[in-house]
């Protein structure tokens, strides 16, 4: 980790928790001799430093500085956690107290002030990694369920957390071991083979590179619901843009009158695509106008669409497509567009042209909220590349994951072409399949430099 200040088992407290106004407070302290060190301000010190690990004592926290019946800061119940039977793998103490700002902070201050020192971003677990309860596809899961933005981007990371991905790179290395056994039995005891693809059998390697490919290939996906797309609502003045930006957001975040130009500048706000986080832009109608506030707006709106991975161009139904919609999608070369005809309730019947230059077309209305679920699949289905539905199997969290994927599917890739067309030796195909092994072991960290590692943990919060 690069961190000066940062020493293996001294012993490190954070605020674990919020720090606004809240029913519980969590201050989280962990460390050699910390459970001794956190009976200095507990009232019951003896009955904290001999409780049992995975059990809760009641007392009060208190600061002996002050005089005695003046000195009781909150009445709190303490976790005690002994290693190795903890989140770190060291002793831990988790002060459970009412979570008023001042109260939280007075314990924190306690704790800093009586041989704790401040905990740096990450470093629970950092330390939880370093002591082997867990490995870094486990660790960077735990940072993704805390940034996830929908139910489906957090059940993804779940796997991950559950441990899906470090088995599938596991199985992967454990068929590569094996590869790797038969190659150096036939490296002890040559035979005559006229070629080096006679000396193994390289049908379990292929099915190794397939794995790798699918594996390296879900992080498309994976970066998707991490990160989300952006959505860009389109069209002329009252085309319902403003109305299909409340309804998708079930709220109502967006002005909507029948005066045109109600929306002058663009609004955003994440909506939630059927589990794929979504960017979604309301912005400003299109049409020439001589005010200098909306003209701008325009031109915003016309710069969001650049940017943007999927367009929602909404025609009024009722109006149909006119020759400035048509011009503005067929500008839209490297975005892809929906065409979405709006207030269908006023025009049951609108019809679509079947070829345009939209890549899908549905009927929808904002003000009933009809055809939504069938805007969301479309969206969806773009922004995954045709796919439609997402992949239940264990997939990438992180693009330092992606790399070393990438890097073992080359040297895999290298062997078997080396393999089958017997340009070198044995011993090649053993050292592309041993430089393999050590990216797959990046991945889970068994082999990780200490920049990475540094990289990875700085990012998380204080009291993770």
């Amino acid at each position: 980790m690069n961190n000066t200040g940062y020493t293996p088992e001294e012993p490190i407290a954070a605020i674990a928790t919020a720090l606004v106004p809240s029913a519980i407070g969590i201050v989280r302290a962990s460390g050699k001799n910390c459970i001794e060190l956190a009976s200095k301000i507990f009232s019951r010190p003896k009955a904290l430093k001999e409780a049992k690990g995975n059990t809760l004592v009641y007392g009060w926290i208190i600061d002996s500085a002050k005089p005695e019946g003046k000195n009781k800061i909150d009445e709190v119940m303490a976790g005690v956690y002994r290693t190795p039977k903890s989140f770190t793998g060291e002793d831990m103490v988790e002060v459970f107290c009412h979570g008023g700002v001042s109260v939280v902070t007075s314990i924190y201050k306690l704790f800093l002030a009586n041989g704790f020192r401040k905990a740096e971003r990450g470093e629970y677990t950092f330390r939880a990694y370093i002591n082997g309860k867990t490995d870094l596809t486990k660790a960077e899961a735990v940072k993704e369920i805390i940034d996830s933005k929908t139910d489906i981007s957090r059940s993804r990371a779940a796997g991950r957390l559950s441990g899906n991905l470090f088995e599938l790179i596991d199985s992967i290395k454990k068929s590569v071991v094996d590869v790797l056994g038969s190659i150096e039995v036939e490296i002890e005891y040559p035979e005559d083979e006229e070629n080096i693809a006679d000396c193994f059998d390289s049908a379990p390697l292929a099915e190794v590179k397939n794995k790798l490919k699918q594996l390296e290939s879900s992080w498309k996906s994976e970066k998707l619901y991490q990160d989300g797309a952006r959505v860009v609502l389109c069209g002329k003045t009252n085309a319902g843009k403003s109305s299909l930006f409340n309804t998708l957001l079930k709220e109502e975040r967006a002005i909507v009158s029948n005066i045109e130009g109600t929306t002058r500048d663009w609004i955003e706000s994440y909506a939630d695509f059927g589990g794929i986080p979504v960017r979604l832009f309301d912005t400003a109608g299109l049409r020439k106008t001589d005010d200098v506030i909306e003209a701008r707006g325009v031109e915003l709106t016309k710069d969001l669409s650049e940017e943007a991975d999927v367009i929602l161009y909404l025609v009024d139904s009722v109006r149909g497509i006119k020759a400035e919609d048509l011009e503005y999608m067929n500008e839209q070369k490297n975005v892809p567009c929906v065409l979405v005809m709006n207030k269908c309730e006023e025009n049951l019947n609108a019809e679509i042209p079947e070829k345009g230059p939209w890549t899908k077309a549905v009927r929808i209305s904002a003000k009933l909220g009809t055809g939504i679920d069938e805007l969301v699949a479309a969206v969806k289905e773009i922004v995954l590349g045709g796919k439609g539905q997402e992949s239940d199997h264990a997939g990438l969290g992180s693009e330092r994951q992606k790399k070393s994927v990438q890097e073992a599917l080359e040297r895999v890739s290298h062997a078997l072409e080396i393999s089958s067309t017997g340009e070198y030796g044995l011993d090649a195909v053993v050292q592309d399949l041993e430089d393999a092994l050590d990216s797959l072991g990046e991945v889970t960290g068994d082999v990780t430099p200490d920049d990475v590692l540094g990289n990875i943990f700085s990012r998380f919060c204080v009291g993770k």
